[in-house]
């Protein structure tokens, strides 16, 4: 292993997959949008990552109206917070003797629409799966477990999408959001701050680092707040008003470089989506890719000066003061 050092005026943090673990729940949020249209949620999932939900939304739901669209977003992005404490919510539910033993926890996890249709044949696994903080081992994909559970709910002679009109739609439907409350109330998809934030961060002057996320306002600062970052002052998310263009262009963190006072070009970037590390690269930022939320394989294309697994890899120090002072970053690579 052979180590690199370079200096930087600033940092630009990505959030979601590089500060924070919340890609179970996002995960499962996209899914619900996947299977309440009827479409594979390993597809969705897979095309989704990185980009913003205004631009995933516009995409798969067109017929929401531009005047509808921040509510929309902000009502998917509450839908990520509430799988991210759904598990926390049912366990304290148990312990007080509140949850009923005829349903799973529909006050805790999103709903899904009576329009929903499924597919039993395609694979539902997706193939960035969440790491185990615990053991190190990718986490079972949302996809996967909920086809499991849908799967053990409908009748054998069931034949999806297209339930057969023998069956009792309305029963059917039961099972599904039944399994659907079930599977999501059972998984702890809490938000996890990632390893080597907490001291990256701490090692960084106020003044000196941004967020550049493809989240908007209320995911990003509910999921930073949760594991214990303060979103900085410049935090720029997906619903910024000045930004023209979400990543995979540059806009992002060339808005971020210019609101701390700095030429993105002596600006350090740390992405782990492919989208996001290319915006990074476009912006001329010197790129820093961990693969937390990806395996090796699918990122080391994109054009990143440096992949690493996480940001122990990285270390960061401080020369001169004020107006002159330098991060000095150390990568091991």
């Amino acid at each position: 292993m052979q180590s690199t050092t370079f200096r930087a005026d600033a940092v630009l943090f990505d959030m979601d997959g590089t500060l924070t673990d919340s890609i179970a729940a996002v995960e499962a949020a996209w899914g619900a949008v996947a299977v309440d249209l009827g479409l594979d949620p390993e597809t969705v999932i897979a095309a989704t990552h990185g980009k913003r939900a205004i631009d995933n939304l516009a995409f798969y739901r067109p017929e929401i109206k531009a005047h509808e669209m921040d509510a929309a977003v902000e009502a998917f992005e509450q839908s990520i917070l509430d799988f991210a404490d759904s598990f926390q919510k049912c366990a304290e539910r148990r312990a007080s003797g509140s949850e009923s033993s005829e349903s799973g926890s529909s006050e805790s996890t999103p709903a899904l629409s009576p329009t929903s249709a499924f597919s039993r044949s395609g694979s539902l696994s997706t193939p960035s799966s969440p790491t185990d903080p615990k053991t190190g081992a990718r986490r079972p994909s949302f996809a996967t477990r909920l086809s499991d559970m849908l799967a053990s709910a409908l009748p054998e002679d069931s034949v999806l999408p297209v339930f057969d009109e023998s069956i009792n739609k309305k029963r059917a439907y039961a099972d599904i959001e039944a399994a659907w409350e079930t599977e999501a109330d059972s998984v702890d998809r809490s938000i996890r701050i990632l390893p080597g934030v907490k001291d990256m961060i701490g090692c960084i002057p106020d003044g000196r680092y941004a967020v550049a996320t493809s989240g908007a306002k209320t995911y990003a600062y509910g999921a930073m707040t949760r594991v214990g970052i303060t979103p900085p002052p410049v935090t720029i998310t997906a619903d910024d008003k000045r930004l023209k263009a979400g990543k995979p262009a540059p806009d992002p963190f060339l808005l971020a470089a210019s609101c701390l006072g700095f030429d993105a070009k002596r600006c350090v970037v740390f992405e782990d989506s492919p989208s996001g590390i290319r915006a990074g690269v476009a912006s001329g930022a010197t790129v820093i890719a961990v693969c937390t939320s990806h395996e090796r394989s699918k990122i080391e294309g994109c054009g990143a000066h440096f992949v690493v697994e996480d940001m122990r890899k990285v270390r960061c120090k401080t020369e001169g003061e004020g107006a002159t002072t330098q991060l000095v970053f150390t990568v091991e690579h």
